[in-house]
């Protein structure tokens, strides 16, 4: 198969991604199915997403390709935004890191929206709530 079919590359991405979960999740006890361990359900997890990446891999083969291709100012964005939300949730506050990598990472998209990306800080912020106050997560909100 070519390294240059984006269906390609993108199944054997997620495929990587859910060997490096998966063999995180090993570190710790799996138990069993009637009482498991904390290892359990992330080897799960990342087991369904190493299918999906296997199902994307051979679709690949029977689908046209898709030319791979490389945007690095796109790139440089995204790791700006993500770098920029660990500074401002260090020194401020992670709420106003959560806005800040919406409003940044959107710029390497296609459109731009200042309401859509409120909408998407809205979303975010009430799931760090959600992690922080329904799970007992120590984040740092405030």
């Amino acid at each position: 198969m070519n390294m240059t079919n984006r269906n390609f590359v993108r199944g054997l991405f997620i495929m990587l991604i859910a060997l490096g979960f998966g063999g995180a999740a090993l570190r710790y006890p799996i138990g069993t199915l009637s009482r498991f361990g904390p290892g359990l359900f992330p080897l799960m997890i990342s087991g369904l997403l190493f299918l999906v990446g296997l199902a994307t891999v051979i679709r690949a083969r029977f689908t046209a390709p898709e030319p791979l291709n490389y945007n690095f100012k796109n790139i440089l964005i995204i790791l700006v935004a993500l770098c920029g939300f660990v500074v401002v949730s260090h020194f401020l506050n992670m709420l106003l890191g959560i806005v800040f990598l919406v409003f940044v990472s959107t710029l390497a998209g296609t459109s731009y929206s200042v309401v859509r990306n409120l909408k998407i800080s809205a979303g975010l912020i009430a799931v760090a709530y959600g992690f922080k106050y329904l799970l007992g997560l120590n984040l740092p909100l405030l």
